[in-house]
């Protein structure tokens, strides 16, 4: 369980002498030893069993290279600065689709888009950060190839850790998008949920189910089957609405309806579970600084060949249930520790109830369990990230460590 109390967006940068939430009644700082189990993998050495020794070919660590290339190594990476901790607490990250591996410096200065309309509504202090900031990434996600009805153009993102998938966004309905869905999602710091309890049923009435983020926070709706009694004085009326904004009923109102929604029954957002176990995010953002345009796409042809031979491989437009998919997103920050790799990762199988099959987890399932920062990553260590890290949540080299979270457990540190 995380620590009540935690400071909130602004007042989260953490050394090392103070880095890491602490485990609520436990004692001591949470250490990048102890905030993932590790796995000693010497990617170079010949005594270690837990390597397949794949990164036999690539550059040793030690003689100054990569393996990006001259261009990469001739700006190098920060060896000096400390790795672990520094990074700024937030509490939920939103991946929005734009086709794009490459931005302007600042996605949230992109007139017309969804990172501009986020970032906007984040300012005004609409968006809940109980446990730390939203984070915004732009990604080389698909988005749709529709316009929404006022002509702007629709997106889809990508909510974690809720693992929630909610297509036909635009900077329109990016309110009904945080209060439906950003606002009562979990986030990084809250542990994993328990199966929701189905709403009791109502006599005479009929259930209908719209979605809403995640299993814990689904919206039923009753329905009289009877109709509503008359109403004294002036007759009840709502105010005119677009989509997406909330509506007003009047005060003598004496009975609830459909019209008592939150938001008009026409709106456009639609909500589904993201199919994947693992997420892999990796910056590519080369106008932000060119090592991240360099490694980019070499770690990503890295993950697919080790990834591919196990069943694991999903690429952009393959939606099959499980396995891991890979996406570019824009500037996270440290890109002086390129290349920055963020796992996000589902729970184990070994971690369902005795009896309990995978699918059968219910919200526990569909919610992110551990995100895993990682930074320095080289071709070299994707082999000891794929088997131990994506299939186990192990980390093979501590010093390899940013940041992260492990719901399970209820550690984390930033």
């Amino acid at each position: 369980m995380p620590l009540v109390g935690l400071l909130r967006r602004g007042t989260s940068f953490f050394t090392t002498a103070v880095a890491g939430a602490v485990k609520a009644g436990a004692e001591g700082e949470v250490t990048k030893e102890t905030l993932f189990p590790l796995v000693t993998c010497e990617h170079d050495g010949d005594d270690d069993d837990d390597c397949d020794h794949d990164c036999a070919a690539c550059p040793s660590a030690g003689d100054g290279t990569s393996g990006y290339g001259k261009a990469f190594d001739k700006v190098g990476v920060d060896n000096d600065s400390e790795l672990y901790g520094g990074v700024k607490k937030y509490s939920r990250h939103v991946i929005v689709a734009t086709g794009e591996t490459d931005w302007v410096r600042d996605v949230e200065d992109i007139k017309g888009s969804v990172m501009e309309a986020l970032g906007k509504t984040v300012n005004k202090g609409l968006v809940d950060d109980r446990d730390g900031r939203l984070m915004i990434s732009a990604s080389n996600m698909h988005p749709p190839q529709s316009t929404s009805p006022d002509k702007q153009q629709a997106t889809t993102i990508l909510l974690l850790p809720s693992w929630t998938l909610v297509e036909n966004v635009t900077p329109a309905t990016t309110p009904e998008l945080i209060s439906r869905f950003i606002n009562p999602s979990p986030t990084n710091l809250d542990p994993l949920s328990s199966p929701p309890v189905p709403p009791p049923a109502a006599a005479s009435t009929t259930s209908l189910g719209l979605p809403a983020a995640g299993r814990a926070s689904r919206l039923t709706l009753e329905i009289p089957t009877s109709p509503l009694p008359a109403l004294s004085g002036s007759p009840t009326s709502l105010s005119p609405t677009k989509p997406g904004t909330p509506l007003t009923p009047t005060p003598d109102l004496q009975n609830l309806s459909l019209h008592d929604l939150p938001y008009t029954l026409d709106s456009t957002l639609r909500a589904t579970p993201f199919p994947h176990d693992t997420l892999i995010l990796i910056c590519s953002h080369k106008r932000r600084d060119a090592r991240c345009g360099i490694s980019a796409p070499i770690l990503r042809k890295e993950f697919e060949r080790h990834l591919r031979p196990l069943g694991l491989w999903r690429d952009l437009s393959d939606m099959r249930a499980g396995g891991v998919k890979v996406l570019f997103i824009n500037h996270v920050g440290g890109h002086k520790f390129s290349a920055n790799v963020i796992i996000y990762r589902k729970q184990d199988r070994e971690g369902s109830r005795e009896g309990e099959d995978r699918d059968e987890m219910n919200g526990r399932a569909e919610e992110a369990m551990q995100g895993i920062w990682l930074a320095k990553i080289a071709p070299r260590h994707v082999e000891g990230i794929v088997k131990h890290t994506i299939l186990e949540g192990r980390v093979c080299d501590s010093g390899l460590l940013r940041a992260g979270f492990d719901r399970k457990t209820g550690l984390n540190s930033w």
